[in-house]
Parts: structure tokens; C-alpha cells; sequence
């Protein structure tokens, strides 16, 4: 059975590099979408509870171009790494880009973007990311690395389909 997740996303390689990129409907307002989204200490909410997600960090008001944010996570059981990010690009409202400056991936860009939509705010994750290690990497990406992505994005889509559940409509009285 297809999950509704699994309609949403897409996972595609290219010269060594993999783009993730999954899709969602929340039905808020694009205010409401970027301000939880563009605080970082929300992502500790929407990260499953078992890779030990922590923003060592001093939290700042506002995201902003340049940003540098530490965290500490550890993606596979035992394995514990500190991992480095900047904000590169912000268009407040509409998207955001961080980047791996250090951790566990040769590369890291991930886009964020938000488009207001019919029933709310399409959110939009585009993830470009290399493994170190070269044909090694390339070999275990399957196994552990696709595998490991796909559990925290689909993990997030829940928690958010659970943070901002679908307002039912009440039939009209004739």
C-alpha cells in the first residue's frame, strides 16, 4: 500500500549527488508556515526523538543570511556527530537555504521553500546532498543513508500532518 507520504517524495541521483525532494500540504497561512519553520529550534520537534537532535547553539531572533547553527545528533544508533550548518540564503515568507559546513556528508543544500496554495501552504524540501567515500558511500547509500532520510522525512510529515491537522468542513443546513 502507498502511503500519502510516499506520493509526495522523490529521490533522484546525479554525477554522485542525490536530490531528495518531498512535497507537503499544511493548511495555514504563509506567515504561520514561516514562522515555525524558520526557527531552528523547531526542528528539534519535528526530528525523530531517537537520533538525539540537540541545538548547541546560542538561538538567535531572527533567521538571517550567514547564520551559523550547531547541533549535536547522532543518526545511527552509537554514532554521535556535531554537525555545522549556515544559513546561506533567506527570502523571508518564501525560502530558505541551509548548507553543511561541516558533518557528516561531503555535501549538504537544502532548500526550504513555500508556496501559498488552495488549502493553504505548500511546503517544499528539496535536499542535495554527497556521501564521502566515494564508490564506498555510493554503495551503502541505499542500505543506510536513503533508508535513514526517508525515516526522517516521512517521521516530520507526521508530525506535521499531527502539529497542523486538516480543518473538517461542516456540511451546510439547508
Amino acid at each position: 500500500m502507498i502511503t500519502k507520504f510516499e506520493t509526495m517524495v522523490s529521490l533522484k541521483s546525479h554525477s554522485g549527488i542525490y536530490t531528495l525532494k518531498t512535497v507537503q500540504e499544511l493548511p495555514i497561512d504563509i506567515k504561520t508556515a514561516w514562522a515555525f519553520f524558520s526557527s531552528p529550534k523547531n526542528l528539534e520537534k519535528i526530528t525523530p526523538k531517537h537520533m538525539g537532535f540537540k541545538i548547541t547553539s546560542e538561538e538567535a531572533k531572527t533567521m538571517y543570511a550567514g547564520q551559523i547553527i550547531t547541533y549535536k545528533v547522532s543518526p545511527f544508533p552509537g554514532i554521535k556527530s556535531n554537525w555545522v550548518t549556515e544559513i546561506t540564503h533567506v527570502n523571508h515568507h518564501n525560502s530558505f537555504v541551509d548548507e553543511q559546513r561541516f558533518g557528516p556528508y561531503a555535501m549538504w543544500h537544502h532548500e526550504h521553500i513555500f508556496e501559498t496554495s488552495l488549502t493553504g501552504v505548500r511546503m517544499i524540501d528539496k535536499v542535495s546532498y554527497k556521501l564521502p567515500f566515494g564508490i564506498l558511500g555510493r554503495m551503502v547509500h541505499p542500505i543506510l543513508v536513503r533508508r535513514k532520510l526517508l525515516q526522517i522525512f516521512t517521521h516530520r510529515y507526521k508530525v506535521l500532518e499531527e502539529m497542523f491537522p486538516a480543518k473538517l468542513k461542516n456540511p451546510s443546513k439547508s
